[in-house]
């Protein structure tokens, strides 16, 4: 996801999110055969940049 794009959700939109990629990101880790090291890169830049979203939310620091 494009930072842009996550800008638009709701806290609580971003929270669901936030679980599904994690989710995601641990069936990507677990899985057997081929890993996929671009894929698995780009979750975790996005999980950080949801996170931050929310901290920077709940501090009341908008950008």
């Amino acid at each position: 996801m494009k930072k842009k794009d996550i800008h638009l959700l709701s806290s609580d939109e971003l929270k669901d999110k936030l679980k599904l990629l994690e989710r995601e990101l641990n069936l990507e880790r677990g899985a057997k055969g081929k890993v996929n090291s671009g894929k698995i890169k780009n979750l975790k830049k996005t999980i950080a940049r949801i996170k931050t979203i929310l901290s920077q939310r709940e501090k009341g620091i908008v950008k």
